[in-house]
């Protein structure tokens, strides 16, 4: 065989190994919409630190902003600036340019009240899809980003990174205490005036609540104080999960697992880099990690939280609630 049957034959079969196997493998493009929340340097930094490893690169954003929240259009311009000057993000002018420039979408938003008109180019686009918290600025609009999402076979999700603390973790990897039986969380809960009292900030406990005793909440009912919330939900088989929303003094996140074998403390913050690496593996296998009616019972439980609180305490059921919401779409 001569030398130049013997190269064509060398590439034909170079040609034919995976990517991985001759440094070739393309890169995941990441498009970020919404660029008016810490999570976006945080999370692009943790990404794009980590391109050796597993192929993902944020590379496009879409600013947004709320001109109405002050915590969004006063940093809206700096976070842009910081992703386009440390990290060579090309800022596009529209969510249908960056859906042409990418392969999945982080919508990061800090206003939950856009993410229904933000989410729908992007699935019209197929793209893959993170939502991150809150997931919309009421539940009918949650309900329809799902709904729009399996009508048109897109994955898509939403959590808080406070689902994966090192104690829920632990709890998943090794069931340490056996049957959950119950759950406290405790978490910071500031209110914003445009959102469901705990979508803003108690999401990320009422994530943790979720994340321990699963879906099958069917009721809620709600205590608020100046200094705190505390919702009450009973969940299948007569478990009881509760949220206390922290007002005033010392803050932080925690709670107690209540088990069959054990009872256990929950721990506490684990940084971005857990949520991130399940936000990395989503867009390499398309595969939602956190199953579509957990996350609509979260909303669900945040928002019979405000019928309660409305009805005096009184107690609201959740499928009553998901029902009325599916009607307003």
């Amino acid at each position: 065989m001569n030398r130049k049957v013997m190269l064509v034959a060398l590439l034909v079969v170079i040609a034919l190994l995976p990517f991985e196997a001759h440094g070739a493998e393309k890169v995941f493009r990441l498009g970020m919409i919404g660029l008016d929340t810490s999570h976006v340097t945080a999370f692009t930094k943790i990404i794009n630190s980590s391109q050796a490893e597993h192929g993902c690169k944020v590379v496009v954003g879409y600013p947004g902003g709320s001109p109405d929240i002050p915590s969004s259009a006063n940093r809206v311009a700096g976070y842009t600036e910081q992703l386009r000057a440390k990290y060579g993000v090309e800022i596009v002018d529209s969510i249908e340019e960056l859906c042409r420039k990418v392969d999945g979408v982080l919508l990061e938003s800090v206003d939950g009240r856009p993410h229904l008109k933000q989410a729908i180019p992007v699935i019209k686009a197929r793209k893959p899809l993170f939502i991150d918290k809150p997931m919309g600025g009421n539940l009918a609009d949650v309900l329809e980003i799902f709904r729009l999402a399996k009508e048109n076979n897109v994955p898509c999700w939403s959590s808080s990174s406070l689902r994966y603390c090192p104690g829920i973790i632990e709890l998943k990897e090794k069931n340490t205490v056996g049957k959950i039986l119950g759950c406290d969380v405790y978490s910071p809960c500031s209110l914003e005036e445009h959102h469901p009292d705990l979508y803003w900030y108690g999401v990320h406990g009422v994530e943790m609540l979720f994340a321990v005793m699963g879906p099958g909440c069917q009721s809620v009912r709600r205590i608020q104080t100046d200094a705190y919330e505390h919702v009450v939900g009973l969940w299948d088989g007569g478990r009881i999960g509760t949220f206390r929303g922290l007002h005033a003094g010392k803050t932080g996140y925690g709670g107690t697992i209540f088990g069959s074998k054990a009872v256990t403390d929950i721990g506490g913050y684990g940084g971005y880099e857990p949520l991130v690496e399940e936000v990395i593996k989503f867009f390499k296998t398309g595969k939602v990690p956190i199953p579509e009616q957990e996350t609509i019972e979260i909303f669900a439980f945040m928002s019979a939280a405000d019928v309660s609180k409305a009805r005096g305490g009184a107690e609201v059921s959740l499928a009553e609630l998901i029902t009325e919401a599916r009607a307003e779409k």
